[in-house]
């Protein structure tokens, strides 16, 4: 039986890991982290699942401390597995697993390496994601590709929506090529890296809509943020405004502007037309008509 430390969060971070005890590996240790009181916590806990089949949990600030390296090392485990962990690990953490370490990375890679690669993904418009198991090296992202499965993006999906296929896209790749990891003989392809980019994190001040911008990318930004992440934000009559869903329809762009007509909101964008199909001003959801009622019906410079 082979044996494992994971370190994991989050839903990606689930899955696997089941789909290692499922596949009857010895996981001997998981890392983890603890929630942040000020994150918007969605998605299942490792560390629950870690306690119901009572395998140890540890969660340290930095894993690349010499203590926790040598409570490490002393598993003596055959493998390191990363599912969505957020810290990296350094070379000397790298080197303790006799047969390799390993990520599961939430991309077709080399597309996409760094942070929050599913968001990137629909801000830069594209019809295709998915999950990629690769080997781990101390830079992020580039190591030797093991399995991938690709999952479409539709024009309409959101961010959320398309992390939820790739959770499913990653538990597919494991399951599929495990038994053949386990048993070392499974395929390593090397990544060319000159065929994808690096992007970094994002913070809720990304969210802010620019108006000059066409409908199509404000659409793509506005899916990339919606809850459960922060939403696409902007000022309406000098008040926040949170823009949490749109449809791109036939017009014209100009001047931006947020007008009501036929009881349905749109904002008129640097080139092209949105339907504002859900928003939120100064942290109230309205609809067109109470939209018209306490501001009329426009049009609102933006």
């Amino acid at each position: 039986m082979s044996s494992a430390v994971v370190f994991a969060y989050h839903n990606v971070g689930y899955r696997c890991l089941s789909v290692l005890l499922a596949q009857g590996v010895d996981v001997r240790l998981v890392v983890t982290h603890q929630d942040n009181p000020n994150e918007n916590i969605w998605f299942d806990s490792v560390q629950k699942l870690a306690e119901l089949h009572d395998i140890p949990v540890m969660t340290p600030d930095d894993p690349n401390t010499p203590a926790v390296v040598a409570q490490i090392r002393a598993l003596q485990p055959d493998f390191f597995f990363s599912f969505y962990y957020r810290l990296m690990l350094k070379r000397e953490l790298l080197e303790i697993p006799t047969s390799g370490a390993l990520n599961m990375h939430g991309s077709l890679l080399p597309k996409y390496r760094g942070r929050v690669p599913v968001n990137w993904a629909i801000i830069k418009g594209e019809t295709e994601s998915g999950a990629t198991l690769h080997y781990m090296t101390e830079k992020p992202d580039n190591g030797d590709i093991v399995a991938q499965q690709a999952v479409p993006i539709l024009p309409n999906d959101t961010a959320h929506e398309v992390f939820l296929k790739v959770t499913v896209a990653a538990e597919q790749a494991l399951h599929g090529v495990l038994p053949t990891l386990l048993a070392g003989t499974a395929p390593r392809h090397k990544q060319d890296l000159s065929q994808g980019g690096y992007f970094g994190g994002r913070k809720a001040e990304d969210g802010v809509i620019d108006w000059s911008q066409s409908a199509q990318d404000i659409h793509n930004l506005v899916r990339a943020v919606a809850p459960p992440y922060p939403g696409a934000t902007s000022t309406l009559l000098g008040k926040p405004l949170r823009v949490l869903q749109t449809l791109p329809v036939a017009g014209q762009g100009g001047v931006p502007a947020l007008y009501v007509a036929d009881n349905r909101i749109y904002a008129r964008c640097g080139s092209g037309l949105l339907r504002i199909v859900h928003l939120e001003l100064a942290g109230v959801m309205l609809t067109p008509q109470q939209l018209v009622e306490e501001y009329g019906s426009g049009p609102h410079s933006l």
